[in-house]
């Protein structure tokens, strides 16, 4: 049998979060005790970040969304394509919310037994997030608006460049 245990947290894992997005000037908005909504600006799109603390299983919870609508006609392609690119993430993963026709980014930070989110985890779990949606945004709008394969698209987005022009 478990024994569950009482943990008592010095400071809410939003309240870190919070307190990382005062210091760095970033867009936010509390929407709640356990959830706060961040707005950044990426090359390719406005971000719309929510934190959100799930008590249940001590974990903090990234979503990362942007503004790109998936029609029904190209749903099978772009979920071609989010398999093509979480075969490559070693953190997070993409997901399509088909009643919406978003696409989001989403990864957790799991802090059992109490542990507390360090001002340098959550730029970290941020930034990582954010470079993800960056890298591969154009690949999701090349298969939405184009009408290109997912492995055309990926491989349009993901190739390296050499010298300098």
């Amino acid at each position: 049998m478990m024994l569950v245990e009482e943990i008592v947290r010095d400071a809410h894992p939003v309240d870190v979060i919070e307190n990382v997005a005062n210091a760095n000037d970033w867009a936010f908005e509390r929407t709640g005790d356990d959830e706060i909504a961040i707005s950044v600006a990426g090359t390719w799109a406005d971000y719309h970040v929510s934190f959100s603390w799930m008590e249940d299983f001590e974990a903090l919870h990234l979503a990362c969304a942007f503004d790109i609508t998936v029609p029904e006609n190209r749903t099978l392609e772009v979920m071609r394509l989010l398999s093509l690119i979480n075969e490559q993430m070693l953190f997070g993963h993409f997901d399509l919310w088909e009643q919406e026709g978003a696409i989001m980014f989403r990864q957790s930070l799991l802090l059992a037994g109490g542990l507390e989110p360090s001002a340098q985890q959550v730029e970290v779990l941020l930034n990582s997030a954010l470079e993800a949606c960056e890298c591969y945004f154009q690949a999701f709008q090349f298969v939405i608006w184009s009408g290109a394969s997912a492995r055309d698209a990926l491989s349009g987005v993901l190739f390296e460049t050499y010298g300098t022009a």
